[in-house]
């Protein structure tokens, strides 16, 4: 088997990305700290916050920047991991780790917050977000975008976006914003879950491979040179992805299928959980508030 280190350190570990959210991290913690106070009155934020913005842009590196991402240019159950964790867990844990008011700042250009009013909207949010990620695994179109520099960079930013939109109505805090009551909330997990499953029974129950950038050596190639520099890619004798992994392309094209749905079910689970919580706590608050008015007048 060969090793992955024949692609060297850039193709690795992208030094420049790591450099550029280095710089959106430092931003952050100067913009919540020491240059709060230009834009609000309120206090910094928690510890909590601060946790899941630097969990959300590591995240965020491990996908897009580490060997990950290498990987799921060779291997097809290595690049549903990595859409997984892009599409389930970074945008959650960003929009947690804003603060309020800092969204609040940059909802004052007016375009861009109707743009995000619309797009959060529960509906469009779950049809955009598993109609674009669907598309995207058509295989042709897979094909062609994973083929190509801009088309993929275009086709990742989306998915991005259309996640993050996905995420806003469940996890975002902001007062006077709509949200989702509990029950909804609820209502709208299954939706999500049921969309998507899909495109990964497509995937699952294939009988053949479908992809071309995983099982022929010219797209292949081509599928690399967006992640490995043109110089060290010409100069490797590369023939395919069973120089590097032995498990025969229809179980790994399966297992990818596989794994991006136990991964939705678990995130999806674990969000249904605090979300279910929060809704009974409320609810027996309710109660107790409705028990304790009809009892006073008796009291008094």
């Amino acid at each position: 088997m060969a090793s992955l280190s024949m692609f060297g350190f850039v193709a690795l570990w992208s030094p420049y990305f790591l450099a550029s959210l280095l710089l959106i991290t430092c931003l952050y913690f100067m913009i919540v700290g020491p240059w709060r106070t230009r834009f609000t009155k309120e206090g910094p934020p928690t510890r909590k916050q601060k946790a899941y913005f630097v969990a959300g842009i590591v995240l965020l590196y491990i996908c897009l920047g580490s060997p990950i991402d290498l990987l799921g240019h060779l291997i097809f159950s290595a690049h549903m991991i990595q859409m997984a964790i892009l599409s389930f867990m970074v945008p959650q844990l960003l929009i947690l780790g804003i603060p309020n008011w800092l969204f609040e700042q940059i909802f004052q250009i007016r375009p861009l917050k109707a743009v995000v009013t619309f797009l959060t909207k529960p509906l469009v949010a779950i049809v955009l977000f598993n109609g674009l990620f669907s598309f995207y695994h058509v295989p042709f179109i897979f094909d062609l975008v994973k083929s190509n520099a801009l088309y993929h960079a275009i086709m990742t930013t989306m998915i991005f976006i259309t996640a993050w939109m996905m995420w806003w109505p469940l996890v975002n805090k902001m007062p006077g914003w709509k949200s989702l009551s509990g029950l909804k909330k609820i209502g709208y997990i299954f939706a999500d879950g049921v969309l998507l499953t899909p495109a990964c029974a497509l995937i699952i129950f294939a009988d053949k491979p479908l992809y071309a950038t995983y099982y022929d050596p010219q797209m292949w190639m081509k599928s690399l040179a967006l992640c490995v520099p043109a110089g060290t890619l010409a100069s490797l004798n590369l023939t395919g992805p069973e120089m590097f992994f032995s498990i025969p392309l229809l179980y790994d094209q399966q297992l990818g299928g596989v794994l991006m749905k136990i991964i939705q079910e678990i995130i999806y689970g674990t969000v249904l959980f605090f979300v279910f919580r929060e809704w009974y706590r409320k609810e027996q608050e309710k109660e107790k508030l409705e028990t304790a008015a009809s009892t006073q007048p008796f009291e008094s």
